[in-house]
């Protein structure tokens, strides 16, 4: 459970980092710029995707935006954190262009880093009925009344 929902944060998380990385580098931000755009379209798009899906599952508007917030925010701030470090740490990757192999292969792997620091985070919050844990009971009560 600990690895689903690892990759279903991880999708949200890639879709908003590489965003946020192409948009930055495009528009020639420096690495400050380029961390807050790409960390916060990873929480737009990690919590638009779970906030869909448990609206999807007939939640109100305001269960899925709990939903979503309960079960996203540690395991995205621990990718986020890990996925952004590990960037700065990649000599020249932050000012590769984005013709640049680097810039590709370091966000790869950077994403990949990020989703083996997370899983065990989300275990121990699944665990404790944090996390993801939230999302899975509401999964559990829809399909109980359908």
């Amino acid at each position: 459970m600990a690895i689903t929902a690892t990759r279903h944060c991880l999708t949200g998380c890639a879709i908003g980092e590489i965003a946020g990385m192409v948009l930055a580098t495009w528009w020639g931000w420096g690495n400050g710029g380029t961390i807050v755009l790409s960390v916060a379209l990873a929480f737009v798009f990690g919590y638009a995707l779970t906030y869909t899906g448990v609206r999807r599952m007939g939640a109100t508007q305001r269960t899925a935006f709990q939903a979503a917030l309960a079960s996203d925010t540690v395991s995205i701030l621990t990718m986020e954190i890990v996925d952004n470090a590990f960037l700065l740490l990649v000599p020249g990757a932050m000012a590769a262009g984005l013709l640049s192999g680097l810039f590709w292969w370091s966000l790869a792997l950077s994403l990949a880093v990020a989703f083996v620091a997370a899983v065990p985070m989300n275990r121990w919050l699944i665990e404790r009925g944090r996390g993801h844990a939230v999302v899975h009971r509401f999964q559990e009560e829809h399909a109980a009344h359908h």
